[in-house]
């Protein structure tokens, strides 16, 4: 007997363990807390996008209205002969001064009969020219500061005095990105808009989605008032901007990839941007495709103004 009491209390022993009710407990809880921590970064990624639309591109939106309500004309333009162009009071026609319109009745004064136009006002180059997306206008000898601070326009905070056209914010994969802006005028039949717009440049894919529904309901790269700088309209679904397509790249695209291909960020079937760099500094693989510490493409958007 006292034998078989034994074997039953080792027999015993080795039944136990954790049973399958309280594994799956334990799995359930560690599952939990995996999606609340993914749920909490994407609400902190969520609230910087927020930030970075309602305290700097819309806030930049209102000094661009205040200073056509101040002023009487939009950003740099003539106020004694108005063009309706950001910076119009660089603009010449027939070869004279378009604030004084020498010669200027021979023909219509309409943009097209206006040379020098088309110059974006910004204060500095910001990101150089092709580096967060092709089609990048000239600079205008007309700064945004001045003007802004001359009309007595008061500029969202920016970065800190004197960097009031600056904003920065974190790409989804840590690093640090600035956003600027500047404003320009669009001739008639540009894909991105015609007329004067808001351009924003050093956004993210994920930004720029997130900016467009905000302000006209639409993700979409090549619709509505919010659009994707330089892309011809593609028609076709398995070009980069066919309807429905949004912002045409992701995050695991590299800025200033690599490339063999001639002019490819216009290319149908490659959405890779940037200009080339075969040595690869700025982390972008042969392939296009980087890493998640490496940095997030980056686009550039026109916002269409109402004045």
């Amino acid at each position: 007997m006292p034998k078989s009491n034994s074997f039953r209390r080792l027999g015993r022993k080795v039944q136990q363990g954790f049973t399958l009710v309280e594994l799956a407990i334990v799995l359930a809880v560690i599952g939990l807390i995996i999606g609340a921590i993914a749920i909490g970064k994407d609400v902190q990624r969520n609230a910087e996008y927020q930030k970075a639309v309602n305290k700097f591109a819309y806030q930049w939106k209102m000094a661009y209205d205040q200073y056509y309500q101040r002023t009487g004309v939009v950003l740099g333009d003539c106020q004694q002969a108005s063009t309706y162009m950001v910076n119009g009071s660089e603009t010449t026609i027939l070869g004279g001064d378009a604030c004084t319109r020498a010669g200027s009745m021979k023909v219509a004064g309409i943009p097209e009969n206006f040379d020098n136009r088309a110059l974006k006002i910004c204060s500095g180059q910001g990101y150089a020219p092709g580096q967060s997306g092709p089609g990048d206008a000239g600079l205008a000898t007309q700064n945004l500061r001045t003007l802004m601070t001359r009309a007595g326009v008061r500029m969202p905070p920016g970065r800190g005095e004197g960097h009031e056209d600056r904003f920065l914010y974190i790409d989804s994969n840590g690093n640090a990105v600035e956003l600027q802006v500047c404003f320009q005028w669009n001739t008639s039949g540009t894909a991105s808009g015609a007329g004067n717009v808001m351009v924003i440049r050093g956004l993210t894919p994920d930004l720029a989605r997130f900016m467009d529904q905000v302000v006209d309901g639409k993700p979409d790269s090549r619709e509505g008032r919010f659009r994707i700088q330089s892309r011809p309209a593609h028609t076709a679904s398995t070009q980069a901007n066919a309807p429905g397509n949004q912002w045409e790249a992701n995050n695991t695209e590299g800025n200033n990839i690599a490339d063999t291909k001639a002019n490819s960020a216009m290319n149908n079937s490659d959405t890779r941007q940037g200009i080339d760099n075969a040595s690869g500094n700025a982390g972008g693989t042969a392939t296009g495709r980087t890493y998640d510490e490496d940095r997030v493409i980056l686009l550039t958007a026109h916002w269409t103004m109402e004045q």
